[in-house]
């Protein structure tokens, strides 16, 4: 028989995680939306998704659109942040 091939993590931790998190991400500048760099993961009921859906259809624009607008009028910049 072969062997088997090894398996990696899906997800590993990262060795130097304060290294990790602040490192500029080197890869998101060559795909479309490199300006988003960052992404949230929220936890919503399967009947609270498919409202946001039908309502950002409804309005012609992506889930990902209209939940950014959404937060950034939510979380205004303040004096102190930086652009």
């Amino acid at each position: 028989m072969s062997e088997r091939p090894i398996r990696r993590d899906f997800a590993s931790r990262p060795a130097d995680p304060e290294h990790w998190v602040k490192a500029a991400d080197v890869s998101t500048e060559r795909r479309p939306g490199a300006a988003f760099a960052a992404r949230l993961t929220i936890d919503v009921t399967s009947e609270l998704r498919g409202r946001i859906k039908v309502a950002a259809f409804r309005r012609g624009v992506t889930v990902a659109e209209m939940l950014r607008d959404l937060l950034a009028r939510e979380f205004p910049p303040t004096s102190g942040d930086q652009p």
